[in-house]
């Protein structure tokens, strides 16, 4: 369905700081017989409206992507002053040349904040030969699924455009996340939700066009981690067409159902989402006649924040505890011996029998009241977690160096037979495992498991069901806590430990075995 009729949102009058925004239509984007879409006077000169300036820069140096050549375009409006807190939105591929236009006519009408515009391409690595089979860094950069491209962002590009100074003109970058939004096409869309993703923190506003949500480098992934993991703060304007199918690469999957999927992710769990479908193909002629009605939509409330909506995903709306979020601690405050041994993990059950791990041997071990240890078993994975059920029926142990954990049948004398690899869990783009230092049950059976993407709480037929991001990084070792016993205590790769109010309580080693529900096998 077409809603370029949709009505659109607009803006309240931007007074304060100013705000950077960009997106242009990508290379390799190819036009369709169904696309009719012809651009509004939004993208088009108008009588009295002031132009803004665009200068370019080279940028060849780059820690994060060594060898990278690049030229980066960044458009001022006229409006802008020296000493605002410019705001911050990337154009994934480089300013087109209609972008300059909707942002001089949309800001002179106070429809979106004084926004300065980056637009960034794709580096490019020359071989040995210059001029001759170059590396082409951009599915690299755009497609792939880690925070790479935001600490580039962060740390390398952004510094160095406040470094330039054109006519004398000294820019400045606002570092509120609610100042900063991104966009892009196709590889470009993926890249622009990539970078609010994996960095909430940075950037929270996403216009998105024919996105390349498929199997390029595993953007397919996200309509299944958007359900499962607690609502970011982000907001999302997205638009595809019905005839979309990249001819480049067609195995990756497809592109109409891909967005579709994505979109239905993001509104059942709660985000700020707005799509507009037509019935082009892969092409950027619908997206950028729609794109001065995508920036009255993401901008429309600024300078109110962007907040973080409510999932229907009912593990989480059966554990979290609504406007409780993450509380940082002192490392030492409430949290001794949270980090997880890397050398293995240790639990004991109500009658003094322990289980260990020994993460270098790869080992399973049993000690019972009398010394005496059992050799349970081996030949694993770096395994680290191990926890019982808290009915005492089952152990569970995870391995560090791959995406699997174990369960074993617990017989009356405290040994294990019938072992399953049974837990599956999510691994971060940039690994090869899921990292995981711990884990602990609740009252219920449910496992909370410490890892690189966050704490990952299974159900008890092995799977992931909700997923609790952390403002530090990967999780280093996790339990609960608290006088009633239902507050979880996680330490994170920042050094710091945080913690939360949970609905429901953890159960505590070693004590008495209590029932816990039956899930069914559905």
């Amino acid at each position: 369905m077409d809603n370029r009729g949709a009505r659109p949102c607009r803006a309240p009058l931007i007074a304060a700081a100013a705000c950077m925004l960009a997106v242009v239509i990508a290379p390799g984007v190819t036009g369709a017989a169904t696309d009719s879409y012809a651009l509004t006077p939004d993208s088009r000169p108008q009588p009295g409206v002031p132009h803004g300036s665009t200068f370019k820069f080279a940028l060849s140096h780059s820690r994060i992507f060594p060898g990278t050549l690049r030229t980066i375009t960044v458009y001022i409006p006229a409006q802008y002053r020296a000493g605002q807190a410019a705001c911050v939105y990337v154009a994934l591929d480089g300013l087109g040349p209609d972008i300059p236009v909707v942002f001089d006519n949309l800001i002179e009408r106070h429809e979106m904040p004084i926004t300065i515009a980056i637009g960034l391409p794709p580096g490019e690595v020359q071989s040995a030969k210059p001029g001759v089979d170059s590396r082409h860094n951009r599915s690299f950069e755009f497609d792939g699924l880690s925070d790479n491209l935001a600490r580039f962002l962060l740390d390398e590009v952004f510094p160095e455009v406040q470094r330039q100074a054109p006519e004398g003109l000294a820019i400045t970058l606002s570092n509120d996340p609610n100042d900063r939004a991104v966009g892009g096409f196709s590889t470009g869309g993926i890249g622009a939700f990539t970078l609010a993703w994996e960095r909430p923190d940075a950037f929270r506003r996403v216009f998105t066009a024919i996105g390349t949500f498929v199997g390029m480098r595993g953007g397919d992934r996200y309509p299944v981690l958007v359900r499962k993991t607690e609502p970011k703060p982000i907001r999302i304007f997205m638009q595809d067409g019905a005839n979309d199918e990249y001819l480049g690469n067609p195995e990756a999957g497809d592109w109409w159902m891909s967005n579709q999927t994505l979109e239905r992710a993001l509104v059942f769990a709660g985000y700020a989402v707005r799509h507009v479908w037509g019935e082009g193909g892969h092409s950027g002629e619908h997206g950028a006649a729609v794109f001065p009605d995508a920036m009255r939509w993401l901008w429309q409330d600024w300078p109110q924040p962007v907040a973080a909506g409510e999932s229907q995903n009912t593990y989480l709306k059966a554990i979290v505890r609504p406007g409780e979020p993450w509380q940082a601690l002192e490392r030492e405050e409430g949290a001794e011996n949270l980090i997880a041994n890397p050398h293995g993990q240790s639990i004991a059950d109500s009658t003094g029998r322990l289980y260990s791990t020994d993460t270098a041997a790869g080992e399973v071990w049993l000690r019972v009241r009398n010394g005496k240890k059992m050799l349970l078993d081996s030949g694993l994975k770096a395994p680290t977690a191990v926890t019982l059920s808290p009915d005492g029926l089952w152990l569970a142990v995870a391995e560090s160096r791959s995406h699997w954990g174990y369960s074993y049948r617990v017989q009356a004398d405290g040994g294990v037979d019938d072992k399953q690899r049974y837990y599956w869990f999510h691994v971060p783009d940039t690994s090869e495992d899921s990292g995981v230092r711990a884990w602990v049950p609740d009252l219920a059976g449910h496992l909370y498991a410490a890892t690189a993407m966050g704490i990952q709480i299974f159900d008890r037929n092995g799977r992931v069901r909700a997923l609790l991001p952390l403002p530090g990084g990967a999780a280093l070792g996790v339990r609960f806590g608290g006088a009633q016993g239902d507050v979880l205590y996680v330490a994170c790769s920042d050094h710091k430990t945080y913690r939360r109010r949970l609905k429901i309580a953890g159960f505590p080693p070693g004590a008495p075995p209590v029932a816990v529900p039956d899930e069914g096998g559905a």
